[in-house]
């Protein structure tokens, strides 16, 4: 997964923010981008397959919105 160096600087910044607050924890920023690299990689393709399928539930709707479309364009028969 790649991200961009401002959003990567946040979620480091974020996760030193955590350990400070919610576990009384300094740490630095090599900690907290290693900590944010092993989640990335754990959570990684769990969450990918969980978009794919939230897009196949939304190309499943849709679908079912232009067939019902279709339907409407029938002529009628004779």
């Amino acid at each position: 997964m790649k991200m961009k160096r401002e959003e990567k600087d946040q979620l480091i910044s974020a996760i030193q923010y955590y350990f400070e607050t919610e576990r009384g924890e300094e740490i630095g920023s090599i900690g907290a981008e290693g900590f944010l690299d092993f989640m990335t990689k754990e959570l990684e393709p769990y969450l990918y397959n969980e978009a794919i399928k939230d897009a196949i539930k939304v190309v499943k709707e849709r679908m079912d919105t232009v067939e019902d479309e279709l339907y409407v364009l029938e002529k009628p028969k004779r």
